[in-house]
């Protein structure tokens, strides 16, 4: 069972690394063999170079994240509301959403799941 404090750890290094335009920090948090489906209905990134590559085109756009609120853990699973805030076409604009990590022994993110679609987008 992975371990709670190291699981809300790994959330706050996956936003910090986000923040700083890091793809191999936020890659690393991944199990080899991981998948990342951002949004929940998108193709599914598998593996860890397919999730870099995610993350590094996510990270062009100069979005940075905010938590809002704390990390919730069950289980080997964490869960997170945070906000998406760039600058789009000369305006500022916000996503809110919730993504869900799950953890294998070894504390590293098996599966992350993005929960957010067009109703959760303001100044788009």
């Amino acid at each position: 069972m992975p371990d709670p404090a190291r699981m809300e750890a790994a959330v706050r290094a996956y936003v910090a690394a986000f923040d700083a335009g890091s793809a191999d920090d936020v890659a690393a948090l991944y199990a080899a063999d991981a998948t990342v489906e951002d949004p929940i209905g998108a193709p599914i990134h598998h593996g860890r170079a397919a999730i870099r590559a995610f993350y590094a085109g996510a990270m062009q756009t100069g979005a940075k994240l905010r938590l809002d609120g704390p990390v919730r853990i069950a289980g080997d699973y964490a869960a997170f509301a945070f906000s998406v805030h760039l600058e789009y076409d000369g305006a500022r604009r916000r996503i809110d959403v919730i993504d869900t990590f799950r953890f294998n022994a070894a504390n590293e993110v098996v599966e992350m799941r993005a929960f957010w679609g067009p109703a959760n987008m303001t100044g788009f």
